[in-house]
């Protein structure tokens, strides 16, 4: 069977989300800690990331949530005149994401099985096997988990204004965190299934 990483598309994407962050402190230390010089690193950055997205063959609707994210995260800077600002959308949409992904789980529809069945255009025929909805419930799980931990750390910091520490805390909790997330639910989804089970590719048909 193959893996997560290649159904949900690898690493790539959580990659290029940490670079716009990472200009912003840059930028941000090199104009003598000024907002409107870290923001406008960070859109510089952000829009690069987007075209190499683009050019590379990246849906542009993915692309452009990329940037629009970034260009959100500098408003709300530049509204306040914080640095630490500039990381508020990412505590939020994390809060928001683990909520999500909790409801998710208890309404028998978990995430990871509406993302990869999607990948795998199945549409629903996977909730029919319940052997799959109970691995997809569990790897699910684990997702929800990164996203509290992003919070628990990522909370802290905001409210300290803590520009350094957010951006390697940023860096830390994304790429290095989805490859952990992808490889142990990948392992949770294989030894939840039975043996014998057909597969991600192949739901089961109840009889």
């Amino acid at each position: 069977m193959e893996s997560l990483a290649g159904l949900l598309g690898g690493r790539g994407g959580a990659v290029d989300a940490t670079l716009p962050p990472v200009a912003f402190t840059i930028g941000w230390l090199a104009t003598g800690r000024s907002v409107v010089g870290g923001v406008a690193v960070a859109v510089l950055a952000g829009t690069a990331v987007a075209l190499w997205r683009w050019r590379r063959g990246d849906r542009p609707r993915a692309v452009l949530i990329g940037l629009l994210a970034v260009c959100l995260a500098a408003v709300v800077a530049l509204r306040t005149g914080r640095a630490a600002d500039f990381f508020a959308v990412q505590v939020f949409s994390n809060l928001a994401s683990a909520l999500v992904w909790m409801v998710s789980i208890v309404v028998r529809r978990p995430l990871l099985g509406v993302v990869v069945g999607a990948a795998l255009r199945q549409r629903g025929r996977w909730r029919r096997d319940p052997a799959l909805l109970r691995a997809y419930a569990r790897g699910s799980w684990v997702w929800a988990a990164t996203y509290v931990v992003r919070v628990a750390v990522f909370l802290p910091l905001w409210l300290g204004g803590q520009v350094l520490a957010l951006t390697v805390a940023r860096v830390a909790l994304t790429w290095p965190l989805v490859a952990a997330a992808l490889t142990v639910s990948w392992v949770v989804i294989r030894r939840s299934l039975p043996a014998g089970h057909p597969g991600l590719r192949h739901p089961a048909e109840p009889r």
